[in-house]
Protein backbone atom coordinates (compact mmCIF):
# COMPACT_ATOMS: atom_id res chain seq x y z
CA UNK A 1 0.00 0.00 0.00
CA UNK A 2 1.13 3.76 -0.28
CA UNK A 3 1.83 5.89 2.56
CA UNK A 4 -0.56 8.48 4.00
CA UNK A 5 1.80 11.04 3.76
CA UNK A 6 1.21 11.32 -0.14
CA UNK A 7 -2.43 11.76 0.76
CA UNK A 8 -2.84 14.50 -1.55
CA UNK A 9 -0.97 13.56 -4.44
CA UNK A 10 -3.01 9.73 -4.50
CA UNK A 11 -5.98 11.90 -3.66
CA UNK A 12 -5.57 14.12 -6.47
CA UNK A 13 -4.95 10.98 -8.53
CA UNK A 14 -8.28 9.29 -8.14
CA UNK A 15 -10.21 12.54 -8.17
CA UNK A 16 -8.56 13.60 -11.44
CA UNK A 17 -9.05 9.75 -13.09
CA UNK A 18 -12.24 9.39 -12.22
CA UNK A 19 -13.99 13.05 -12.67
CA UNK A 20 -11.81 13.18 -16.32
CA UNK A 21 -13.11 9.79 -17.20
CA UNK A 22 -16.91 11.23 -16.33
CA UNK A 23 -16.52 14.30 -17.96
CA UNK A 24 -15.40 13.48 -21.28
CA UNK A 25 -17.74 10.50 -21.54
CA UNK A 26 -20.44 13.02 -21.44
CA UNK A 27 -19.12 15.72 -23.23
CA UNK A 28 -18.02 12.78 -25.72
CA UNK A 29 -21.82 11.53 -26.56
CA UNK A 30 -23.74 15.39 -25.67
CA UNK A 31 -21.52 16.47 -28.53
CA UNK A 32 -21.31 13.02 -30.69
CA UNK A 33 -24.42 10.82 -29.74
CA UNK A 34 -23.72 7.46 -29.59
CA UNK A 35 -21.78 7.11 -33.10
CA UNK A 36 -19.86 3.82 -33.80
CA UNK A 37 -16.71 4.89 -32.60
CA UNK A 38 -17.45 6.61 -29.60
CA UNK A 39 -15.11 4.19 -27.26
CA UNK A 40 -12.13 4.90 -28.72
CA UNK A 41 -13.06 8.81 -29.39
CA UNK A 42 -13.98 8.72 -25.10
CA UNK A 43 -10.62 7.05 -25.03
CA UNK A 44 -8.67 9.56 -26.56
CA UNK A 45 -10.46 12.27 -24.93
CA UNK A 46 -10.53 11.10 -21.35
CA UNK A 47 -6.15 10.64 -22.20
CA UNK A 48 -6.08 14.13 -22.97
CA UNK A 49 -8.38 15.34 -19.81
CA UNK A 50 -6.70 13.13 -17.06
CA UNK A 51 -3.05 14.97 -18.73
CA UNK A 52 -4.56 18.62 -17.90
CA UNK A 53 -7.04 17.82 -15.04
CA UNK A 54 -3.98 15.91 -12.55
CA UNK A 55 -1.71 18.88 -12.45
CA UNK A 56 -5.02 20.97 -12.18
CA UNK A 57 -6.17 19.24 -9.47
CA UNK A 58 -2.59 18.93 -7.47
CA UNK A 59 -2.73 22.97 -8.31
CA UNK A 60 -6.30 24.16 -6.53
CA UNK A 61 -6.39 21.63 -4.12
CA UNK A 62 -5.00 23.62 -1.41
CA UNK A 63 -6.46 26.79 -2.89
CA UNK A 64 -10.23 24.85 -2.77
CA UNK A 65 -9.34 23.66 0.93
CA UNK A 66 -9.16 27.20 2.17
CA UNK A 67 -12.09 28.27 0.72
CA UNK A 68 -13.97 25.50 2.10
CA UNK A 69 -12.35 26.38 5.35
CA UNK A 70 -13.54 30.53 4.89
CA UNK A 71 -17.07 29.29 4.66
CA UNK A 72 -17.99 26.66 7.16
CA UNK A 73 -18.61 27.79 10.26
CA UNK A 74 -16.47 26.72 13.63
CA UNK A 75 -18.15 24.49 15.45
CA UNK A 76 -19.11 25.25 18.99
CA UNK A 77 -16.39 22.85 21.36
CA UNK A 78 -17.97 20.57 23.70
CA UNK A 79 -17.71 21.49 27.32
CA UNK A 80 -18.03 18.54 30.06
Amino acid sequence: MIARKYHRLVFSFFMSLLMSGIMSLVISVFNLGLVSDILFIWLKAWGFAFSVAFPTIMLVSPIVFKLVEFVLTKEPTEEH
